[in-house]
């Protein structure tokens, strides 16, 4: 609309201007007219002149001055409508309630504790074969101070354990006790233990028995404690192994190692 009106302004000024020329060239076609022929052609070219400068002057003047105000929406295109300069920003709606922030505290999970498992239950199950055919050492880990052999002229039936006194001694196999206590001379406090099968196991020099004649043990059990009765010089474990009859002694660590047992002699 700015642009129709600023047109229909431009034609009626232009009118105005057009008029007000042709007024002047007729005054100066009528000064030359009274003047003579030779000073009228150049008079009318300088009033022609002046008037054209004037009306471009008039023009540019025009032009400068001129306020684009809206006259008729309809006859102006929509393209023209559009706004030249950057438009302003659409104010963004504020929504009527708060908006929960998005980076929430995070949530502390608790460790979870594990289940402690459930305690089997013990059993007092009678040995299977293979438990009563284990053998073991009578003192584990205890060293040796004598084997098997001649020792002055005389036999050393046995082999000798020595470990600080009233350490446990231990069956080295089922069986059934036969002795438990002072029963013959020189060994003391014995204990003697039927393995079956014509093999015994003579235990000596123990400060005290925890069996009894007729008890049965088993590989490991604790039959007595290490002592230093009958003729001993010093705490020990005089160990013997009989086989085919009492007092028929062998090597107890030949013996002992067929069985996966290692005395240390």
């Amino acid at each position: 609309m700015a642009r129709h009106r600023a047109v229909r302004s431009r034609v009626s000024r232009s009118a105005y201007v057009a008029t007000g020329l042709a007024v002047l060239i007729g005054f100066g076609v009528a000064a030359v007219t009274v003047g003579g022929d030779g000073d009228q052609s150049d008079n009318t070219a300088l009033v022609a002149e002046d008037a054209a400068a004037r009306a471009n002057a008039a023009n540019r003047a025009d032009r400068s001055q001129r306020d684009p105000i809206l006259e008729s929406p309809s006859a102006v295109p929509t393209s023209a409508l559009a706004p030249t300069g950057s438009p302003s920003p659409t104010p963004t709606a504020v929504p009527s309630s708060p908006v929960a922030p998005t980076s929430a505290a995070p949530t502390v999970k608790k460790k979870a504790t594990a289940k402690p498992k459930p305690t089997p239950a013990r059993t007092t199950a009678k040995p299977t074969k293979a438990s009563t055919a284990a053998w073991v050492s009578p003192m584990p880990g205890a060293p040796v101070s004598s084997c098997y052999g001649m020792r002055g002229g005389v036999l050393h039936a046995g082999i000798d354990l020595a470990d600080p006194e009233n350490t446990p001694i231990h069956a080295v196999a089922a069986g059934t006790v036969i002795t438990a206590g002072a029963a013959y001379d020189g060994y003391g406090i014995s204990v003697v233990i039927d393995h079956g099968n014509g093999i015994l196991t003579h235990y000596a020099h123990q400060n005290r028995t925890a069996v009894k004649v007729g008890d049965r043990v088993t590989p490991g059990q604790v039959i007595g404690y290490e002592g230093a009765t009958g003729d001993a010089t010093g705490p020990h474990l005089h160990f013997e192994v009989h086989q085919g009859g009492l007092w028929n002694q062998i090597d107890p660590a030949v013996f002992m190692r067929s069985h996966g047992v290692d005395l240390g002699c």
